[in-house]
């Protein structure tokens, strides 16, 4: 919560850019980086996209979400946050390849990539993992590509029932070890075998969306989802000693009371050093450099034409350059390899070049 605070205030410190034409000047601050901050994603994002873009298959993907009944889990999710979250992308990435996997289904061995959130657009506590799945998978020859159908990858009841089945699997063996923290109304084995009986006769949602329309969709999603963070600051519309009013979905608003505001923002904080985007089957870095390239090949021999409409999509919306950045490449020449976005070019006469100097930095007011 700190480091929102002060982002881009005199406490990180700054600088001052003039232009060497025409004397036109910006004062910048320093950003705190944190990764939940609204502010401070654009350039994680970027060097994200740029190094997924060479594991991006020339085929078509879809998009699956998982998610959990909020209102029989919610209070032992919170409880057990990071160990919730590693159970699900290890029950949602287990149901997506078993069922890949199956001679009867695909018979292949899919790419998986896996993004937790754990918000509703108004801010509430809803943990759902989302999942981009290729259109298809390695054979286990490995000798040609399997094709899912265009507009269809697995039944949804078939993806509802075996994820359900996983995640209490995972929940009652964590709880017969004693990894789960109990709620007090809980901890009586019976009450928890109550509870455990309600979520197998409870409906968990899983649902495929329609597939991406090519290679520019994948893109448009990876930039939207992967470092979204619970509200954006374009959804923001007031703020008053009242409350915050903020856009929720399409013209829908809704005002909430700056301690409630606080306290659901902040239950989207994840654990420190937790990991949300996670890659599997083909997508593994296990797999990267061996049965990723054979599919890539493969797919490449059927359509020669669809690798060069991704590298030209690729080159169009990264600006990307053949050489990569070294560790001692500037951060403003990294982001205009990466967006082509030239933060030294005078923003008024777009002749000149920006020169920085430093702002010194301003000590917290604790008492704020």
């Amino acid at each position: 919560m700190r480091a929102i605070e002060v982002c881009r205030t005199q406490v990180l410190g700054g600088r001052v850019e003039e232009c060497d034409r025409c004397g036109h000047r910006e004062v910048f601050y320093g950003s705190c980086r944190n990764r939940h901050c609204p502010t401070c994603q654009s350039l994680s994002q970027a060097k994200w996209i740029e190094g997924r873009m060479e594991r991006l298959l020339p085929t078509g993907y879809f998009h699956v979400v998982f998610t959990v009944p909020d209102e029989l889990l919610n209070g032992l999710i919170l409880r057990n946050r990071e160990l919730f979250f590693d159970l699900l992308f290890k029950a949602g990435s287990q149901t997506l390849l078993e069922l890949g996997a199956d001679p009867k289904r695909l018979g292949a061995q899919l790419g998986i990539t896996c993004v937790l959130h754990t918000w509703t657009r108004d801010l509430r506590f809803h943990a759902h993992l989302h999942c981009i799945v290729t259109g298809g998978g390695l054979h286990p020859d490995g000798d040609r590509w399997v094709h899912a159908r265009q507009n269809y990858l697995f039944p949804a009841k078939v993806l509802g029932k075996l994820f359900r089945g996983k995640m209490i699997a995972s929940l009652v063996a964590a709880q017969q070890q004693g990894d789960l923290d109990l709620p007090d109304e809980l901890r009586a084995p019976k009450a928890f075998a109550q509870l455990k009986d309600r979520l197998y006769k409870k409906g968990w949602v899983a649902y495929c969306k329609k597939p991406f329309a090519g290679p520019e969709q994948v893109f448009s999603y990876l930039g939207r989802y992967t470092h979204r963070v619970g509200l954006s600051n374009q959804r923001l519309l007031a703020l008053t000693d009242e409350g915050v009013h903020f856009r929720t979905r399409g013209e829908a608003t809704a005002t909430l009371s700056p301690k409630v505001f606080i306290h659901r923002f902040l239950q989207h904080v994840l654990p420190n050093g937790f990991v949300k985007i996670r890659h599997y089957g083909l997508m593994a870095s296990s797999n990267a450099t061996t049965k990723l390239e054979i599919a890539r090949r493969l797919l490449e021999a059927e359509r020669p034409e669809i690798p060069l409409a991704i590298a030209a999509l690729a080159a169009m919306l990264l600006a990307t350059q053949p050489p990569s950045p070294t560790p001692i490449e500037d951060w403003r020449a990294h982001l205009k390899r990466l967006t082509g976005l030239d933060l030294r070019r005078c923003p008024l006469c777009a002749v000149g070049t920006m020169i920085s100097s430093p702002l010194p930095r301003k000590a917290p007011d604790d008492t704020s």
